[in-house]
């Protein structure tokens, strides 16, 4: 493998600059009551798409489910180390983690897209908090994005038989025994 210098002397601290799409609405205000995962919880919201951006969305509805990227911009740190909500036992590396607190203040999260209303898609399985700044959106494949035999690290070692059924919001999970009894 070439891993030429030059590449990484012309990327190392250059700044990338995004700008916002669109701007996704939930019913969620505070970090400790906003669901882990929006797989866990069925909470509806909205993301709104910026007029100019409209065209960029033809043929969106033919999808049930897509991807936000958006911006944590309400992250507190840029932590390589972070105890997980799953786990808080334990320090983890920030890159096998989905904490908010990375390098990059970047999520990505899979929602279902319920309507498209003009520039307003209404969508379930919202993880993020009210007002966060959207970066892009891309639908979500099924023959390009399941994957089988798949290995889920240190999760794969967590008791989440039952988590579907637990609010699974960091101050929710803070608070349950998940040690096999």
């Amino acid at each position: 493998m070439n891993l030429t210098r030059k590449h990484r002397e012309q990327w190392k601290d250059a700044p990338i600059i995004f700008h916002p799409i669109g701007i996704i609405h939930s019913e969620h205000t505070e970090h400790e009551n906003t669901p882990i995962q929006g797989i866990f919880n069925p909470s509806v919201g909205f993301i709104e798409l910026f007029e100019e951006f409209a065209p960029g969305l033809a043929d969106i509805e033919s999808f049930s489910h897509i991807y936000a990227i958006y911006y944590f911009h309400h992250a507190t740190g840029k932590n390589l180390v972070q105890k997980p909500f799953l786990d808080g036992e334990k320090e983890r590396g920030i890159f096998a983690i989905r904490h908010f607190n990375r390098p990059n203040a970047m999520g990505i999260s899979i929602m279902e897209l319920l309507e498209v209303s003009g520039t307003i898609l209404t969508v379930s399985g919202v993880d993020v908090l009210d007002g966060t700044p959207l970066l892009d959106i891309k639908p979500y494949v099924r023959q390009f994005d399941h994957r089988e035999e798949v290995r889920s690290g240190w999760v794969d070692n967590q008791h989440l038989l039952d988590i579907g059924e637990w609010n699974s919001t960091p101050k929710e999970l803070r608070q349950r025994d998940r040690a096999r009894k």
